[in-house]
């Protein structure tokens, strides 16, 4: 299995923490937010290879970081340099897969989540159910609902619809930047790219995959800590304890 790693945002809402430094760098408690997710995810020992994909403006900061990691990592520079150009998460995957020849099954992660989990759990989930799977959680608010991917579950956890940013959300069910696709599943982003599939957003993919397939989606078995602003933050950083099993 291979983890490619999205981390070619600019997080603009930070400014200017992340003006001149990536999201995904900074300190939470005695790790960065990469250390963190990266080091749990090599603890599962499934994980063969791992791959970051990076923005040209931060490619030499997260190059530095990679070479103090135990693990090997590649990064891949996308070439954009600024918000307005960036080529979305999507075609950044794309990318990946095009530029190292990738055919394996994929975990697909943004790289500036805080968790209080490991995400062992989505990855032993989806080992049992044999399919691609993402995780969702409950969100009570619909102003924040309309800005994130909203889950439609059927019977068994199976996904029946993924929508981004709806207007009029069809549940309360939000679905995290966390995605594992089986390689047969990896082998149709082409299509779903050329299908018309929204490249922006990563959930875009997910919501093609499970209207031309089978994808479920595990219950969160824990807390995402949100960093958007300056202020959520130093709040993150005070009150974070580390990932737990």
């Amino acid at each position: 299995m291979i983890c490619l790693i999205l981390a070619a945002g600019y997080a603009t809402r930070l400014y200017p923490l992340t003006e001149n430094f990536p999201k995904p760098l900074l300190q939470v408690g005695e790790k960065t937010i990469l250390d963190w997710l990266v080091d749990d995810i090599a603890a599962a020992g499934v994980v063969d290879r791992f791959i970051l994909i990076s923005n040209h403006k931060f490619a030499a900061q997260f190059e530095a970081w990679s070479k103090t990691k135990e693990q090997k990592i590649t990064v891949i520079d996308d070439g954009t340099e600024t918000n307005e150009t960036r080529l979305g998460a999507v075609k950044d995957l794309q990318l990946a897969i095009e530029r190292l020849s990738l055919d394996d099954d994929l975990f697909v992660i943004a790289g500036d989540n805080v968790l209080d989990f490991s995400l062992r759990r989505l990855l032993d989930y989806a080992a049992r159910k044999g399919a691609s799977c993402v995780m969702r959680y409950y969100e009570p608010d619909e102003n924040r609902l309309r800005r994130t991917g909203v889950a439609e579950p059927g019977e068994n956890d199976r996904l029946l619809s993924l929508e981004e940013k709806p207007a009029a959300p069809k549940s309360h069910w939000s679905v995290p930047p966390f995605y594992y696709y089986t390689k047969a599943d990896a082998r149709r982003i082409p299509e779903a790219i050329a299908d018309g599939c929204g490249t922006d957003a990563p959930g875009s993919l997910v919501a093609w995959m499970c209207r031309h397939g089978t994808v479920y989606a595990m219950e969160m078995p824990g807390k995402r800590f949100d960093i958007g602003t300056p202020e959520s933050y130093a709040a993150v950083q005070r009150d974070y304890d580390g990932i737990r099993a």
